[in-house]
């Protein structure tokens, strides 16, 4: 791609050519943790390191690690376990766990719960 971009060639010189392109590359210290999101699920990557490559102002990051998965937890709120409580009269924790089921579709949760 470059030339002179093989075996070979010193990270001095690989950053001088970086720096004549203007590209610079820097480590982001201390990370602790990554993660990506999903609709489904998060990758977590605890042993992260993240680097930033900036060439004429785009900004690209590098992330290096041992990525996990895990499912990710439903997110319910409150005004939709207040909803299903108005339309069904049940307790708390019914509306709750009935949202939990329905992947948090207020109609499927109101219907599973008026049968």
């Amino acid at each position: 791609m470059f030339p002179g971009l093989g075996k070979g060639m010193s990270p001095r010189k690989m950053q001088q050519m970086m720096k004549q392109m203007g590209i610079s590359v820097t480590e982001i210290e201390n990370v602790e943790e990554v993660i990506i999101r999903t609709a489904d699920s998060e990758i977590v990557f605890d042993d992260a390191a993240v680097s930033i490559m900036d060439a004429a102002g785009t900004k690209t990051y590098q992330l290096m690690g041992t990525p996990h998965e895990r499912a990710r937890e439903l997110a319910i709120p409150d005004e939709d376990v207040q909803l299903v409580i108005e339309q069904t009269g049940a307790s708390a924790d019914a509306a709750r766990e009935a949202l939990g089921d329905a992947g948090g579709d207020l109609a499927d949760a109101i219907m599973r719960l008026s049968v």
